[in-house]
């Protein structure tokens, strides 16, 4: 559990003496105490989304404040609890420094966690990939949530922050995809948040058909592998064919990964 004078929003916090100020890494242990996922890259992203403002020593070094460890553990007990995109997220600690008193959602049950799970990551050629997030993230290799785990439309844009026509438009380049009841399940609710997050840097839906047409060759591949073991009689082949999806979907995954670092690395020498 953080431990901190005040604790932020919820629950108690964890950082160092009142008025210290210490470097990420101490901020990283005290958090883990709470957020054992948390990374340098994920609170270096939260800086980057104007979250969190720490100082800066003459050669450039962070330093944190008793404050910004708080809020930093406001703000990931609230993508924790309640699940919220981050833009929703400042907003709220904004009105709160304005004085005024922003109501939260109730907390999410767990099963709706697995549903909206928000696995935001720092983007760029030192950015740490966190493989268990993205492939939560993408679904991929999870089973597709029950009809009772799944979003209606007004659910789904209030969960994801987005509006009406931009999801009309996702639609329209089979970026996302809803369940023939009209609802959206895990899946559709993590393309349409990458999707919003990509859209802040310019790139539009008609930019991204080409990561959808990859993800396609890419699940085409998988199942050329899976599907015969399908097809066997033996329920224990078929148990391991749904093994194997989920390993070939890591191992992809990780390959896109690695395969997009190194391009950006190429690009920056």
């Amino acid at each position: 559990m953080l431990r901190t004078p005040s604790g932020g929003t919820g629950s108690p916090g964890a950082t160092g003496a009142e008025g210290r100020l210490v470097s990420i890494g101490t901020v990283l242990n005290l958090l883990r105490e709470e957020f054992p996922e948390v990374t340098i890259s994920k609170i270096r992203f939260l800086e980057a989304e104007g979250l969190v403002e720490p100082q800066r020593t003459p050669s450039g070094y962070r330093k944190f404040s008793t404050e910004d460890v708080e809020r930093l553990g406001c703000v990931l007990r609230m993508q924790r609890d309640h699940y919220l995109p981050l833009r929703v997220i400042k907003e709220h600690l904004e009105a709160r420094a304005r004085g005024e008193a922003p109501q939260l959602p109730a907390p999410a049950k767990p099963r709706d966690a697995a549903l909206l799970a928000d696995h935001g990551q720092e983007a760029g050629p030192d950015a740490v990939i966190d493989e268990a997030a993205v492939l939560a993230g993408a679904g991929l290799g999870a089973p597709v949530p029950s009809p009772a785990a799944r979003l209606g439309r007004e659910e789904m844009l209030s969960a994801t922050g987005v509006t009406e026509s931009e999801l009309v438009e996702w639609e329209s380049y089979g970026l996302v995809i809803a369940h023939p009841d009209g609802g959206f399940d895990a899946d559709a609710v993590a393309v349409a948040r990458l999707v919003a997050d990509l859209g802040r840097f310019g790139l539009e839906p008609r930019h991204l058909r080409v990561m959808k047409a990859a993800a396609d060759r890419q699940a085409g591949l998988v199942e050329q592998v899976v599907a015969p073991l399908r097809r066997h009689r033996n329920p224990q082949t078929r148990a391991h064919a749904e093994a194997t999806t989920r390993e070939l979907a890591t191992l992809s995954v990780r390959l896109h990964a690695a395969l997009v670092q190194a391009a950006l690395h190429a690009g920056s020498h």
